[in-house]
């Protein structure tokens, strides 16, 4: 198959990239979905997690209180290094199997892992493409409050993720989303039509 890598700053529309991409006939391996599994209700990493940051982390119907988590964690650096410690091996682990389960299902077509994080993990050379979705800081700030996200949150996470520059350096590919869905609809319509005609009329 053909990998490609898909990631972007958070506000940045990754997500609503990957819808579009798959609307055109890519399989998607969403990284969030995959940590929802990791540390649902009764299993080890959340257990883990909960003997370091405290049994507050944990939901009264044993399920994990993300934004609880996400308060003490993103308070200081030493709180994200432990949970990035405990979860991202895992989640890693679980990308790559992903990723081998698609490809025995469908040789050929294309595969499109969808991770904010890809850029702080050691997987870059999985992809035969990385793409960085891009819209400036502002922007990404106004969509997520309209969103319902207070900005002071949205803050933090940027902080934790990896610099701009950083994600345009190691992109082959970057999709301008600082306009409207039909603006970031056909960026992705042209980066598509790069992939080669034999990889992607594949379904």
């Amino acid at each position: 198959m053909y990998r490609i890598g898909l990631t972007g700053g958070i506000g940045s529309g990754k997500s609503t990239a990957a819808g579009i991409l798959r609307e055109l006939g890519a399989r998607v391996i969403v990284a969030d979905d995959l940590a929802r599994t990791l540390v649902a209700a009764g299993t080890p990493l959340l257990e883990r997690i909960a003997d370091e940051f405290g049994s507050e982390v944990v939901a009264a119907d044993g399920s994990l209180d993300r934004a609880r988590l996400a308060a003490i964690a993103f308070s200081s650096e030493v709180g994200l290094g432990k949970l990035n410690e405990l979860t991202h091996p895992p989640l890693v682990a679980a990308i790559v199997r992903a990723m081998e389960a698609a490809e025995r299902e469908t040789p050929a077509g294309v595969l499109v892992v969808d991770a904010a994080l890809l850029l702080h993990w050691d997987v870059l050379d999985l992809f035969d493409v990385v793409v960085v979705v891009h819209a400036p800081r502002e922007i990404r700030l106004e969509r997520l409050e309209e969103a319902g996200r207070p900005r002071r949150d949205t803050e933090a996470r940027m902080v934790s993720q990896a610099p701009e520059a950083t994600f345009r350096d190691v992109a082959d590919v970057v999709v301008d989303n600082g306009g409207s869905f039909e603006d970031l609809r056909e960026n992705v319509l042209r980066f598509w039509r790069t992939i080669p005609s034999e990889v992607r009329e594949v379904q």
